[in-house]
C-alpha cells in the first residue's frame, strides 16, 4: 500500500508501465466535473471509475482483495478512512475469489486504518486487502484500475 499526494507521483511511475497514464488521468483539471461512470484509458488494461458513494462504518466495512488489478483510489471530496491488512494474513474469507469481478472478500479485521483526504491517493496492490468507503458522509472518488499484467 502507498499513500501520497499527486505532486509526488514521479516517485511511483517506474513501478508499473501504466502508472504514468493512470496519474495523467488523475491530474485532469476537469476531474471533479466528470459524470459518474467508467472511463476507458487503455481498454481493459487501464480504466477509471468516477463514483459518489455513501460511506459506511468500520463495522460494516469488508476487506477486499484483487488479483488482476491494482487499485489507485483518489479522493475528490470527503474523507475515506480505509482499512488495510496484508492479504497473506487474512484468515476468514467470506467467499471464494470471483474472477469475473476480480474480488475476494474477508471478514478479518483490518490491522491499520488510514484517513485519506481530498487530493490524496492510495495504491492497493494484489497483496493488500483493503476496506474503503468508511465515512459518515458521501464520498466522491476516482478508482483507477491498472492491470497487473499490462
Amino acid at each position: 500500500m502507498i499513500l501520497d499526494v499527486l505532486e509526488n507521483v514521479h516517485r511511483y511511475t517506474a513501478l508499473h508501465p501504466l502508472f504514468a497514464q493512470a496519474f495523467q488521468f488523475l491530474a485532469r483539471p476537469d476531474l471533479k466535473e466528470l459524470p459518474l461512470g467508467k472511463y476507458e484509458i487503455e481498454g481493459d488494461r487501464l480504466f477509471a471509475i468516477v463514483a459518489k458513494e455513501p460511506g459506511r462504518t468500520k463495522e460494516e466495512a469488508v476487506l477486499e482483495a484483487h488479483r488482476k488489478y491494482i487499485d489507485i483510489q483518489f479522493l475528490l471530496d470527503g474523507i475515506d478512512t480505509m482499512g488495510w491488512k496484508a492479504k497473506s494474513r487474512c484468515q476468514q474469507p467470506t467467499k471464494e475469489y470471483d474472477p469475473k469481478g476480480d474480488e475476494q472478500c474477508f471478514s478479518d479485521t483490518p490491522e491499520a486504518w488510514v484517513a485519506v483526504h481530498p487530493g490524496a491517493f492510495v495504491i492497493f496492490f494484489p497483496e493488500d486487502a483493503h476496506a474503503p468507503l468508511v465515512s459518515p458522509g458521501v464520498l466522491h472518488k476516482v478508482v483507477v484500475k491498472v492491470a497487473v499484467t499490462p
